[in-house]
């Protein structure tokens, strides 16, 4: 065999360009693919994207001859739609071993997204509705989904992605409000259906601070020490 250093260098990768290894197992030589190693990188999870897990959707089939386990997820029939998913079985490791029992318990009541794993036209968005462990000796949880979105159909034979997701126009709206006549106490009506934060500056956008009082959900009272102009902002 020559020289490695007198062979010409590929610089565009294609699924099916090999290296030569060796088995961990049997020691013996072997052809790794480009495509080979970019799905185990993507199963096992050993390139680590902060939240995000994987899973295999598994269904009871000739291919599938032994039991649900690690890594799998189970419950939703074969071809269901992807916005018709309600809930699952999920194993407490994904792929990578990595328990994700604690994670997922603080992501209740919080959107995630569920993606087929290279092609991202069959997803779902939903809310964690409940999280829930079937049976102490039992190693897989109950995953109770509230769907927002999604496309395509759940299909067999492939390993999706479950990450923390949100999109922008989710995120919790701001309301300004505006004295535009110097004043004391400002009545403001934001219908935000909350108690939200407040920040108010006068109109050289120097911070002011002064008495808060709620009250309802939608409107709240501001009360300063002097009248001054302004905008109220609130989140």
């Amino acid at each position: 065999m020559a020289r490695i250093s007198t062979y010409g260098k590929d610089l565009e990768v294609n699924d099916y360009d090999a290296w030569i290894g060796t088995d961990s197992a049997t020691r013996a030589t072997k052809q790794f693919t480009a495509k080979a190693v970019a799905e185990y990188l993507n199963i096992k999870g050993k390139i680590s994207i902060s939240a995000q897990m994987a899973f295999y959707y598994w269904t009871a089939n000739s291919v599938n001859t032994q039991a649900p386990g690690v890594g799998d997820f189970y419950g939703p029939s074969i071809n269901t739609p992807m916005t018709s998913i309600t809930t699952m079985q999920l194993y407490k490791t994904d792929r990578s071993g990595q328990d994700v029992v604690a994670f997922m318990d603080y992501l209740v009541g919080n959107n995630i997204l569920i993606s087929a794993q290279n092609d991202i036209s069959i997803f779902g968005h939903f809310k964690i509705d409940s999280y829930t462990i079937n049976d102490p000796n039992d190693d897989f949880y109950t995953l109770n989904l509230i769907n927002i979105a999604g496309s395509g159909n759940l299909t067999p034979l492939l390993h999706y992605d479950f990450a923390v997701f949100q999109l922008s126009s989710q995120q919790s709206p701001t309301f300004v409000f505006s004295q535009v006549v110097p004043s004391v106490v400002w009545n403001v009506n934001h219908n935000l259906g909350k108690f939200p934060s407040i920040s108010v500056v006068d109109t050289a956008n120097t911070v002011v601070t002064g008495q808060y009082n709620y009250t309802d959900n939608n409107n709240v009272t501001l009360t300063f020490s002097a009248g001054f102009a302004g905008k109220a902002y609130l989140n």
